[in-house]
């Protein structure tokens, strides 16, 4: 979802109709603090927010700085959009973790392919958000035996170092495959590197 914080209508309007031309989702809000209340579940086709520097209720550097303070800026990256910027304000921006910094007038192709790439960085940080929500599920033997596992021991040398059944080792292994919804110890390892 293509997030577009402007408070003027017409840029709204125009950003929406350029992310329809691409295919993609958007939503506009007419102000900093409207986008901060509607911030919701992350879509799994990935986020993205196309931030005004000047709003009247709330500028774009303070939505900016409370997704930061959020902790969500990998979720929802963030490209500002100004007429009004200067250069130590964009490389500020960047350097605190904005994905982008436009100029208004800016190419719209260019734009929409950072928007895309921007998605795509957000979806990929969901993706790692949600191995790590299943490895945090794993108990404390499990996280042991895991280890051995990725370390290529099999379920007998396993046993042997962590001085547990053979049996006890494979409940364990199949205990972890089903948490973290593999069906191998190669697929396992293709989802932790």
């Amino acid at each position: 979802m293509l997030h577009i914080v402007d408070d003027e209508d017409v840029i709204r309007d125009a950003l929406a109709w350029l992310a329809q031309s691409r295919g993609l989702q958007s939503r506009g809000h007419a102000g900093g603090q409207a986008f901060l209340d509607a911030v919701g579940a992350p879509d799994p086709e990935g986020d993205c927010v196309l931030l005004d520097v000047r709003m009247p209720d709330m500028n774009g550097i303070a939505v900016f700085d409370q997704l930061a303070a959020r902790g969500l800026l990998s979720r929802l990256p963030v490209i500002f959009l100004t007429g009004h910027g200067d250069v130590p304000m964009a490389v500020d921006s960047l350097k605190r973790g904005a994905f982008d910094f436009f100029e208004k007038p800016f190419n719209d192709n260019v734009l929409m392919d950072r928007v895309e790439e921007a998605l795509a960085a957000s979806r990929k940080a969901a993706e790692a958000a949600a191995v790590q929500a299943r490895l945090a599920t794993l108990s404390a033997r499990e996280r042991e035996v895991l280890d051995l596992i990725l370390a290529g021991m099999m379920n007998k040398v396993v046993a042997d170092k962590l001085g547990i059944s053979m049996r006890t080792v494979e409940v364990h292994r199949a205990h972890i495959f089903d948490k973290m919804q593999v069906k191998t110890a190669v697929e396992l390892a293709g989802l932790l590197k």
